[in-house]
């Protein structure tokens, strides 16, 4: 574990006095969100990952769903009102976010983008997310996320 340090993510959520509990690891650029699930020793269902995409209107939408699932494109582009939607460039990501791959967080992005949570989220006390960069996790309670980043719930997998 590296020395606990704060992220932008954390920041957001100190100012909002959100509760949350962070989690550092040692990242490997390979890294899957199901090895760090079992890396902070959690059930894969409970740790979420940041997906960015862009409607065929031209708008952005950020979608959380468990790191062992994959995003339903046609449920997404459904939930977002558009008629279809596409994972953005790797390389669009940080200009638009200010986050790179593998420390996305739907938490303090540069813009807040309409953002959609999989409606499994509310099944558990806590779950985690990206703390905003790559290494951190943050903990807390699907309610706390829905209200900071006014997520919708969705049946996007």
């Amino acid at each position: 574990m590296k020395k606990e340090e704060k992220t932008n993510v954390m920041r957001v959520l100190d100012g909002k006095k959100i509760v949350y509990e962070s989690h550092a690891y040692n990242p490997d650029a390979t890294m899957s969100g199901e090895e760090i699930a079992e890396i902070l020793g959690e059930d894969p269902d409970k740790v979420f990952k940041t997906l960015v995409t862009q409607g065929k209107s031209g708008a952005y939408f950020v979608f959380v769903v468990p790191v062992k699932e994959e995003l339903d494109l046609k449920k997404a582009a459904k939930a977002a009102g558009e008629k279809a939607v596409s994972m953005i460039k790797q390389k669009e990501l940080l200009p638009l976010t200010g986050y790179v791959h593998g420390g996305c967080s739907p938490i303090g992005m540069k813009k807040q983008f309409p953002t959609f949570i999989h409606e499994t989220a509310d099944k558990y006390d806590h779950i985690f997310v990206s703390a905003g960069k790559v290494g951190f996790q943050i903990e807390l309670s699907p309610a706390d996320l829905i209200s900071v980043v006014n997520c919708k719930p969705a049946d996007i997998v």
